[in-house]
């Protein structure tokens, strides 16, 4: 058994490599059965955001290289290149790590909560695909228990910080009343709604939402009496908007330099602030060359993050603490867990043997025999019995020079300090 948690993050690698390595969430159940088939794992799940991709799995050897040769081939990247910014934590680390990962400890926004909400859904289509097993399963358990624990215990989620809340303090800077400024947002995923209840509680004069499906856009704009409509009607609400937000799924960008040329040209070169939030990336990074745009990636609001997590420092220290416990406790169950096995195997051995030695004595004393010789058999054969095997391998340990294994046979079988030494035998 063994734990492997790999991937790349905003830490170690650019948005344009996150792109390249992020998986569609129609990809996903796929990819996870293309893993187990083509690497050691016996059980894996798939983390995927606009920060990291993550692949979580369980084997019976650590084979990180090969798992990393499938993810390259997969996204047809240069193996070099994925290895270059690419992490591999193995076992206490792996478990760690996915904890820290729950609980918004490895995340651009400190303790930022849709982490959480994303791990679930990995947990989910893992489960979807049939690459969940027993062992996956149980830390995907552990992580949403500590996870939780460091949600419910720290302030680490006080005070709203997140990648939606570093977009409009951004817009803040750049216009001094939003009161005056109409607002698109493309998307009507959790961050796009984040965006919106933010922009809403600035005073945004209009708010519009532009979607794949008008439904899903007109069930957000509700919220927040704004407008919905769809992804087609882009160009015609681009000359009415100063702040464009944008965080979809799609693998193409949605707006072009052509686009926004022409609708800064129907503003009369009034400028487009514009915050790209997704991976892969929306809005064609050429359109940030335009004179009148001012357009900003998810890796641009670092600055603007890091200036709202003072507060929360203290918090994470305590989060970590809750996080090492909860990773120890793990292990601890896991390594009980293993001897559950052994233990099982060990009492259905000896119960045979008893049986045996039963079923003979009771023969005996059918034959007309005396009970109490059956019964000093029964005892003596039901011993050398239980015994043989154990002496057997000791004595072979012993002949092997292992002298740890006798000490701890000694520990296991309970032996007081007065037992006949193995000294003799070392």
């Amino acid at each position: 058994m063994a734990f492997i948690a790999l991937g790349i993050n905003h830490k170690t690698a650019s948005v344009d490599v996150r792109e390249r390595v992020a998986f569609t969430p129609e990809q996903l159940v796929e990819a996870l059965q293309l893993l187990c088939q083509r690497t050691a794992s016996r059980e894996a799940a798939i983390l995927s955001t606009c920060n990291r991709s993550e692949l979580y799995l369980e084997q019976d050897s650590l084979t990180a290289d090969a798992v990393l040769a499938w993810l390259a081939d997969y996204h047809q990247l240069n193996l070099d290149d994925l290895r270059a910014c690419a992490y591999v934590h193995q076992d206490d680390a792996a478990v760690r790590h996915m904890m820290r990962v729950a609980s918004g400890l490895d995340s651009m926004v400190l303790g930022e909560p849709q982490i959480l909400g994303q791990m679930k859904s990995a947990y989910a289509v893992a489960r979807e695909a049939g690459t969940l097993g027993p062992l996956l399963g149980r830390l995907f358990q552990a992580t949403f228990s500590t996870a939780k624990q460091v949600r419910t215990d720290t302030a680490i989620g006080e005070n709203p910080v997140s990648v939606a809340f570093a977009a409009v303090s951004l817009a803040k800077q750049i216009f001094s009343d939003l009161h005056r400024s109409q607002a698109l947002l493309i998307g009507a995923g959790e961050t796009i709604s984040l965006v919106a209840r933010h922009l809403h509680d600035q005073g945004v004069k209009r708010i519009v939402v532009a979607n794949r499906t008008l439904e899903r856009a007109s069930t957000l704009a509700e919220q927040f009496g704004a407008h919905a409509i769809l992804l087609s009607d882009i160009p015609q609400e681009l000359a009415n908007s100063d702040i464009v937000i944008s965080s979809t799924a799609s693998q193409l960008p949605i707006l072009g330099k052509g686009a926004v040329e022409s609708a800064l040209k129907r503003r009369k070169h009034k400028p487009i602030f514009m915050v790209d939030i997704a991976v892969p990336r929306d809005i064609e990074p050429q359109v940030g060359e335009l004179d009148d745009v001012y357009l900003y990636t998810v890796d641009d609001l670092h600055e603007v993050i890091e200036e709202n997590l003072k507060s929360r420092q203290g918090a994470a220290e305590a989060a970590e603490e809750l996080v090492a416990a909860g990773a120890d406790d793990f292990m601890l169950r896991l390594r009980e867990l293993a001897a559950v096995d052994v233990l099982k195997a060990y009492r259905q051995q000896g119960e045979r043997l008893r049986d045996e030695e039963l079923a003979k004595a009771l023969r005996v004393l059918g034959n007309g025999g005396s009970a109490e010789e059956v019964l000093a058999q029964l005892a003596r054969g039901l011993t050398n019995k239980l015994l043989h095997a154990p002496s057997v391998q000791l004595k072979k340990l012993s002949a092997d020079g292992r002298v740890e294994a006798l000490a701890v046979a000694q520990e296991l079988f309970a032996l007081d300090e007065g037992a006949p030494s193995n000294k003799g035998l070392q």
